[in-house]
């Protein structure tokens, strides 16, 4: 076993075995010029939500963590978004690579205007593995809310259909990019973008079902 997979099950192991303890998410500040910082209330909103809702402990304080850190190896769950340029040089690759290969997770949100640019990092972080769609039917969009026809419309933009993408590593879902769909700003505080209160708790619980899919798988 190498040593990234090592910390990362130790740190695992210490997350969900102290009863009591707060479990940390993370939010991922990328290079490139784009907005890493873009819907600074969702995490918190989603954070809140969930323990409110699915009964998980996670610090109300997201963290913050660039790709090429190894307190990377420290959140099971990591979060990125933005509307611009990504840019990952080759350290931060490797980092990103071993973190998920070990048992981490990327949710990858493109808040409109991003996915020309990640697109091209999400190959050179696996060259050999395919962006597929994720169909309906698969688990992350069936508990602990289910939602039939997949991944929901939070914000239009283009008239196109929203859509989920996946890396599976082993038959692991490890990275999911959500493109068309703008979760995160369904996350935000209610003035931010004035949604109807249906639209933010759909958004709401989306996120609740990634948590709880990682959190569970």
């Amino acid at each position: 076993m190498n040593k990234p997979m090592k910390k990362l099950i130790i740190v695992f192991f210490l997350i969900f075995s102290f009863y009591g303890n707060a479990q940390e998410i993370a939010l991922l500040k990328y290079s490139g010029g784009g907005d890493w910082y873009g819907n600074p209330t969702a995490l918190p909103n989603l954070i809140k939500f969930c323990n409110q809702n699915i009964n998980t402990k996670i610090a109300s304080k997201p963290a913050t963590v660039e790709p090429g850190s190894p307190d990377l190896l420290s959140y099971p769950f990591i979060h990125m978004t933005g509307h611009g340029n990504v840019v990952f040089s080759d350290s931060e690759k490797i980092n990103l690579r071993n973190y998920l290969s070990s048992g981490g997770f990327l949710h990858i949100d493109d808040n409109y205007g991003m996915d020309e640019f990640i697109r091209k990092e999400i190959k050179k972080l696996f060259p050999n593995n395919e962006l597929v769609e994720i169909p309906a039917n698969h688990a992350i969009f069936q508990k602990p809310y289910s939602f039939p026809a997949g991944i929901p419309k939070i914000h239009e933009h283009d008239n196109k259909r929203p859509q989920a993408f996946g890396i599976f590593l082993e038959n692991r879902l490890a990275l999911l990019y959500t493109y068309e769909t703008d979760l995160g700003d369904g996350w935000e505080d209610p003035e931010v973008h004035n949604d109807p209160k249906e639209v933010r708790e759909k958004a709401l619980k989306m996120g609740a079902n990634i948590i709880n899919y990682i959190f569970n798988n």
